[in-house]
Parts: C-alpha cells; sequence; structure tokens
C-alpha cells in the first residue's frame, strides 16, 4: 500500500513539476520576442479595383487599375461608424487622375511608395485620425483602350 501512494505522489510532484518548467520555457520565449515589431491587432483589409481613365489631349487613352490591401487596428475599425474603405478608394482615384507624371505613352516607373504615403496621409487627413498603417499594392496594371473588350 505504502508502495502506490508513494507512486502516485511521485507521478503527481513529477506532473508539477514539468508543467512548471513548461510554463516557464514558454513566458521566456514570448520575453525574447517581445523587441521585435509585431503585427498583433492589425487587420488587413482588401479594397475593390479602382478604374481610372487616363486621358490625353481630350481622348481616352486606356484605364489604370489598382487593387490594394491596406492595414488598421482591428478595434479601431470595428468602433468607426464609417468604413475607410471608400475614402482610400477616392484619394487613390483622385491622386492617380491628377498626377501629371502618370503618362503610359512614355512608360517609366511610377513611384509608388510616394503613391502609398501620400494615399495613407489623405485618408487618415480626412477620417481625423490615424486607422490605415500601411496601404499594400496588390495588382498596379495599365489597360490600353484598344485591349479593353466593350459589350
Amino acid at each position: 500500500m505504502i508502495k502506490i501512494v508513494a507512486a502516485g505522489l511521485w507521478m503527481s510532484a513529477t506532473m508539477l513539476a514539468s508543467g512548471y518548467g513548461t510554463t516557464q520555457y514558454l513566458a521566456a520565449q514570448k520575453r525574447v520576442g517581445d523587441t521585435e515589431p509585431s503585427f498583433v491587432g492589425l487587420d488587413y483589409e482588401t479594397v475593390d479595383p479602382v478604374n481610372v481613365p487616363i486621358l490625353a489631349d481630350g481622348v481616352l487613352q486606356g484605364y489604370v487599375v489598382i487593387k490594394m490591401v491596406f492595414t488598421a487596428d482591428g478595434d479601431t475599425l470595428r468602433r468607426l461608424p464609417v468604413p475607410p474603405h471608400p475614402f482610400l478608394i477616392d484619394e487613390a482615384f483622385r491622386v492617380l487622375y491628377s498626377d501629371e507624371t502618370l503618362d503610359f505613352r512614355g512608360l517609366e516607373r511610377y513611384d509608388l511608395e510616394t503613391f502609398k504615403n501620400r494615399l495613407k496621409q489623405s485618408t487618415n487627413a480626412r477620417l481625423g485620425q490615424d486607422i490605415v498603417h500601411d496601404v499594400l499594392v496588390e495588382e498596379f496594371n495599365y489597360f490600353d483602350k484598344a485591349d479593353v473588350i466593350t459589350h
């Protein structure tokens, strides 16, 4: 009988010690990762594609189609009375439509970093607070008028 009680106490002590050791190990790992930047709490929100007509000399040349994703704090997004998606789409349209450097007849690299920063700042300014943390460009395409099929 004493052997059974001793074995039970030994097993209980072993389980408690291994549980404590595991907890300490996991807690130490989380402390090491605290110095790295974290994307915890950020939501990635997809925005509908933005289609912008490109006009030159009063004639339609083609369309720029851009697909974007933005990051924002999930709790803040849920508390907003109006979602930021339409504001971001509107700002993208305004920037691309009014940009004089966007010339697809003499195609050069477009400065996406400046474009993304401008979208982020102007959208946050219209919303009155820093909602959009980053804008990511998923696709940036140009379709010539001849390539677009109309029905």
